[in-house]
């Protein structure tokens, strides 16, 4: 079943066409992965799904009631702010107990529900996030870089982590990632953006295919050293969180 289709989708932010003509559909059930360097477009791509920028030109299609969830990559909670994460789950409406309980076992930090926001670690603040994503029901599941900030066991865990959330909740989930190496173990299939759609399909068929070598070269430890190489790069020339 098809839960949500972009038809000839077109986003422009200010002046700039981020992406240009993309045509995408994420079925029940399975785990699709968005990569691409930096700039090109992976996350103006989830905000135009979500409804939080308009397209220029093209159509969004959701499948009628579906439930999202969504997980940014960043999100900023002002340290000095004395706020619980049962508190935090409750925001902006009141949940169940027995609701924010189920979710932060399923997002695996059962423990942490009288924990302050602010004395979480990187890893703890990410599935807290997971968590509240978790509280809409959702059908679909959005995550964008889930693991930004995490070491190699903390990522690999939080795979592991949204692989049994994909079981529990029968969900598809959608995510951004650069961790090449994971995303080819990872997910069902794969789009590789870079303002338009230069390939797709299973993992095998993307890694061959010419046009994701010349942005990633023929190994993942390139791919990896090439993102980082261009993600500070582009830091250091202010762009945009927006246009990656």
């Amino acid at each position: 079943m098809t839960l949500a289709t972009a038809t000839k989708l077109t986003v422009k932010i200010g002046n700039t066409t981020v992406l240009h003509n993309v045509d995408f559909s994420i079925e029940q059930g399975e785990i699709l992965t968005v990569v691409g360097p930096n700039g090109s477009g992976k996350t103006t791509l989830l905000r135009a799904l979500i409804g939080a920028l308009r397209p220029a030109s093209g159509k969004i299609w959701h499948k009628p009631g579906l439930n999202i969830g969504y997980v940014p990559q960043r999100l900023n909670i002002n340290a000095t702010l004395p706020i619980t994460v049962n508190r935090f789950l409750s925001l902006p409406r009141k949940r169940k107990a027995d609701d924010i309980a189920k979710a932060l076992d399923n997002a695996g930090v059962s423990t942490l529900a009288d924990h302050q926001m602010s004395q979480l670690s990187g890893g703890q603040f990410q599935r807290v996030l997971l968590a509240r994503a978790l509280l809409e029901q959702p059908q679909l599941l959005i995550l964008d870089e889930p693991t930004t900030g995490l070491d190699q066991p903390g990522s690999a865990a939080m795979y592991q982590q949204i692989e049994q959330i994909r079981s529990n909740y029968n969900c598809a989930v959608l995510m951004v990632s650069h961790e090449l190496h994971v995303v080819m173990s990872a997910s069902d299939r794969v789009i590789c953006l870079n303002g338009h759609v230069c390939c797709h399909g299973t993992p095998a068929v993307v890694a061959s295919a010419p046009e994701y070598r010349a942005l990633f070269g023929s190994g993942t430890q390139g791919a990896l050293a090439l993102y980082r190489h261009d993600h500070d790069h582009n830091h250091d020339h202010n762009h945009t969180e927006a246009a990656e």
